[in-house]
């Protein structure tokens, strides 16, 4: 796997939209290659962008979220928006150049119409487009990549069926395609500086591409219902609150399905 960070000029909230961004940045793209994209400038070329007196950024966190908790010793408000466990609903206000930044309104949209952009711009037929942003782990300092929405490719390749070196069966093992490249691609966009929010990822041999946008049956495989996640005690013993974006499209019925489990 070989990764290609692409330096853009400053994206100023609705200078463009994210294909002319792609426009200005990418020259030349090979079959079997899935470029990764920075969920912040995807919300600023959708201006999505709230002035600081517009609202507080808990009544941002609370319209945008399906579940939140109220802040902790840290002053962080956990929340699950889009099916994802996340800090803030994911706003933000770094390098944004003032206000507050909500994440892309419907990323997997956003994901279906970039690859099929990109399919289309350079003839090519085995493409994949990855939206990421960075969060933080338990128990771990500092943040990692996290897939948003994907696109053109199979999001996890699955073991269940297979056996290990020792003929030991899996039966709920996957390897999350899209998270690794989301994670990889983010350690080289930079968290600070580096004005390096798309990644080229190739020689991608242990990817199996798609030529199509992953279907709803793949995308709600993705997340796990309350019952059945790892981390369900800590989840089912926290006191949610019921965020605004409950029942509202977040880009793929997947996302809300799979948030709705959450402290029912």
């Amino acid at each position: 796997m070989q990764l290609r960070g692409i330096q853009t000029d400053i994206v100023a909230a609705g200078a463009m939209s994210v294909t002319e961004l792609l426009d200005r940045t990418i020259d030349d793209l090979g079959e079997r290659t899935v470029v990764a994209v920075a969920s912040k400038v995807v919300s600023l070329c959708e201006s999505r962008v709230v002035p600081f007196g517009d609202a507080s950024k808990l009544e941002l966190i609370a319209r945008e979220s399906e579940r939140y908790l109220q802040a902790n010793p840290h002053g962080f408000h956990f929340t699950v928006t889009q099916g994802t466990l996340i800090p803030s609903a994911g706003i933000d206000e770094s390098n944004v150049g003032g206000g507050y930044l909500l994440w892309p309104e419907r990323p997997q949209t956003t994901a279906n119409e970039l690859r099929r952009y990109l399919a289309a711009r350079f003839g090519l037929r085995e493409v994949g487009v990855v939206l990421t942003d960075s969060t933080c782990s338990p128990l771990r300092r500092g943040t990692s990549g996290i897939c948003l929405a994907h696109s053109g490719f199979r999001a996890i390749n699955d073991y269940v069926g297979q056996t290990d070196l020792f003929g030991r069966p899996f039966h709920t093992q996957g390897a999350n395609v899209a998270s690794g490249l989301a994670a990889a691609a983010v350690l080289v966009m930079g968290e600070g500086k580096e004005r390096t929010p798309i990644c080229v990822i190739d020689d991608l041999d242990m990817i199996e591409f798609q030529p199509r946008d992953p279907s709803a049956d793949e995308l709600a495989w993705l997340y796990t219902s309350l019952e059945e996640d790892l981390f369900a005690p800590f989840f089912s013993s926290l006191p949610w609150e019921r965020g605004g974006a409950i029942g509202r499209s977040a880009g793929a019925a997947s996302h809300e399905d799979a948030a709705g489990e959450v402290g029912e």
